[in-house]
Formats: C-alpha cells, sequence, structure tokens
C-alpha cells in the first residue's frame, strides 16, 4: 500500500507538468494522500516510506491543481486574443476590399 502511494506521489509530480494531463496528476495525488496514511497506519514499519508519499503527494496534487488553472487560464486568454485579432482582421480586409471597389 505505502509503495503504491510513493508511485502515486512521483506519478501526480511528474503529470503535473504535461498541460491537461495535470488534473490527472489532481487525482493520482489525492489517492496517493489516502493510500500513504492508511499505510502508514497498517505497516507501521513502512513510516519513512509513508511520509514520503504524503510529502510527494501533497506537493504533487497542489502543483497539478496550480498548473491546471493555469493551463485553463492561459488556454482562454489565447483563445480571446484569437477571436479578436480574426475579428480586427476581418474588419480591415472587408474596409479594404470597399475601397477598392
Amino acid at each position: 500500500m505505502v509503495v503504491a502511494a510513493l508511485i502515486l506521489g512521483i506519478a501526480s509530480l511528474v503529470l503535473s507538468f504535461w498541460g491537461k494531463f495535470a488534473i490527472i496528476g489532481v487525482g493520482c495525488g489525492v489517492a496517493g494522500i489516502i493510500l500513504s496514511i492508511l499505510g502508514k497506519k497498517k505497516q507501521p514499519e513502512k513510516a519513512g516510506m509513508a511520509k514520503a508519499a504524503l510529502v510527494l503527494s501533497i506537493i504533487g496534487t497542489a502543483l497539478s491543481a496550480v498548473l491546471f488553472i493555469a493551463c485553463v487560464a492561459c488556454t482562454a486568454c489565447v483563445n480571446k486574443a484569437g477571436n479578436e485579432f480574426a475579428d480586427q482582421l476581418a474588419s480591415e480586409l472587408s474596409k479594404s476590399l470597399a475601397a477598392q471597389n
């Protein structure tokens, strides 16, 4: 159980840097937190590994959540800027065509 928590904590850290997959990192991190707490209670001889899994899972969950929100916000800003540019370009083209006729 503790090894699974450690693997999930590492996975949440790795997935946090892959844009849209950061949301999966949040899920892995939450699962890692739960498993590390349960593993620490059921396997006290692996308390050090459980603590490492807990720390990795917490950091991975927080980082994944922040980077996912940043990725969504950035995508929204780029989409808005692209739409404004397309509208401005269409306006300029229609003015140019009207001036030629």
